[in-house]
């Protein structure tokens, strides 16, 4: 059975609050869905609002392995964080929303007009068997990590 976007989305909020109670922070789940999906305690006893936002591998399309697109929560606050993640590239970025709004674009016209969106990875293609595959963007490589540290300082 095919999983729904929505789904995967959950899926991937509740990984990341797992991964981040391992690596010893403290993370509360707010019960309703207001564009904050995690809460972060931090060691100075401060709070992140942490926005997560996941790309599935069933994604067919090799441009899109880490596109983000209609984003609609885009606050510029110094305890709000985005967390993506791209199940293709197996790769977690980290940003504030303000090294978001730096990095992303703001659509100006659609019916997706004031959203944001941002493209966190490239394609390259094989020139002899045609394949593409996407890669990390190298500009966003400083937001790439391993761990959720960035969250805890």
């Amino acid at each position: 059975m095919k999983e729904s976007s929505a789904s995967f989305g959950k899926r991937i909020e509740y990984w990341v609050a797992c991964n981040a109670l391992k690596q010893g922070l403290d993370v509360f789940i707010p019960l309703t869905d207001k564009g904050i999906d995690l809460i972060v305690r931090r060691d100075d006893a401060t709070y992140l609002e942490v926005q997560v936002k996941g790309r599935s591998k069933n994604n067919k399309a090799p441009e899109l392995a880490a596109d983000f697109s209609s984003i609609s929560q885009a606050p510029t606050r110094d305890n709000y964080f985005f967390v993506f993640y791209s199940e293709t590239l197996e790769t977690f970025w980290i940003m504030s929303s303000e090294e978001f709004r730096k990095e992303a674009r703001r659509m100006k016209s659609g019916r997706n007009k004031g959203k944001w969106w941002i493209t966190l990875n490239g394609t390259s293609k094989n020139r002899e068997t045609g394949e593409v595959k996407p890669f990390p963007k190298q500009k966003f490589n400083k937001y790439i990590t391993k761990d959720f540290s960035r969250l805890r300082m």
